[in-house]
């Protein structure tokens, strides 16, 4: 990559590079050094060769939440990945060339409790001690993520859990209090179906606040199995439903599912699978595996490629590396090109 590219324009107007950067691990599974290369190569490097429609310098975004990563340290509520963002921010000096979004809402009550007899997370517990997005938590989490990561505002700033415990007005009434207080550019939701998106654009138009820029969702290549509801993934709903709002981009969670694209083992017996697995994903594997021949990509840099280069919807795929060498492999989706007609043929792969 030498030539100067477009990046991807939010609604708020900043355009970004059309590949973000997961800080998930960083600061557990990543230990800090390897951590800082990767910020340092996708911020230092590959960020500056985009620019927005006037020229201007474009931004990299890099996702992390308050929460990350307490399973990978037990004792812990959360907070590792923050403050490796924030030391390297420090660092660096290059925030202006940073898109930072966070997350707040997904921190555990009674974490201690959150773990199982044989040494793993019990998840079944978290997904219902979770922090919420009240008012008093909101006001408690964001300044905490502030101190964190260093600095006095957040470009985005999501609700990571849907709590639907908390009237919608007063989780909104806080975020437009943030946005308007200058701690926040915008905020966004995540794991949240379409009808509560649409109850969040009538209350924001009736009371003159602020809309979602974003919503980050897992979405893949591969569709679900039917009869599977899975809450936090993107339907063919949703997709309708983000057609039909053409300001709100979907930031993609997961969009190489573990990495199975890459690792013939992993279709078949990956624990993340048996959503997927049955005819309909064999065909999509066959015509992803055909355009990676064609075009010497592995599949999951074509996967990333065929999900940048979506039309009718925004999506920024958010690549979640644990090792450098994965980083390396991820980030250099950027450089692939699909021709028209094998876009349209992995649009049409399927039983």
């Amino acid at each position: 990559m030498t030539e100067k590219r477009r990046g991807i324009v939010l609604s708020g107007g900043r355009t970004v590079v059309p590949l973000a950067l997961g800080a998930m691990n960083m600061g557990t599974l990543t230990p800090e050094e390897e951590s800082r290369r990767i910020l340092d190569h996708f911020i230092g490097e590959v960020t500056p060769r985009y620019v927005d429609t006037e020229g201007k310098p474009a931004a990299g975004m890099l996702d992390t939440a308050d929460c990350y990563c307490w399973w990978n340290d037990r004792g812990s509520d959360g907070g590792h990945s923050e403050s490796v963002i924030g030391r390297w921010l420090a660092d660096s000096g290059l925030r202006d060339a940073v898109y930072l979004a966070t997350k707040g809402t997904g921190r555990i009550e009674g974490v201690d409790k959150a773990w199982g007899r044989g040494g793993d997370p019990d998840w079944e517990y978290a997904q219902t001690h979770f922090l919420g997005a009240s008012k008093k938590a909101l006001e408690e989490s964001l300044p905490g993520s502030l101190e964190r990561l260093g600095v006095d505002v957040v470009d985005l700033y999501y609700v990571h859990v849907d709590d639907r415990r908390t009237p919608l007005e007063e989780t909104l009434a806080t975020l437009a209090g943030f946005v308007a207080d200058g701690r926040i550019g915008a905020y966004g939701w995540s794991n949240v179906p379409s009808w509560r998106l649409a109850q969040i654009e009538v209350l924001c138009a009736a009371n003159g606040w602020p809309v979602p820029l974003a919503i980050q969702q897992e979405h893949s290549y591969l569709h679900l199995k039917a009869g599977i509801s899975w809450g936090g993934i993107v339907s063919p709903e949703q997709f309708d439903f983000l057609r039909e709002t053409p300001g709100l981009a979907l930031v993609a969670y997961s969009p190489i599912l573990k990495g199975i694209y890459d690792k013939p083992e992993s279709r078949k017996d990956h624990w993340i699978m048996p959503r997927y697995a049955g005819p309909d994903a064999e065909a999509k594997f066959a015509a992803l595996d055909d355009v990676a021949r064609e075009t010497g990509a592995t599949p999951n840099q074509i996967v990333l490629a065929w999900m940048m280069g979506r039309k009718d919807v925004t999506v920024l795929p958010l690549m979640g590396p644990r090792t450098w060498d994965q980083y390396i492999q991820l980030v250099e989706a950027l450089d692939v090109r699909l021709t028209e007609e094998q876009v349209a043929r992995l649009d049409a792969a399927g039983a």
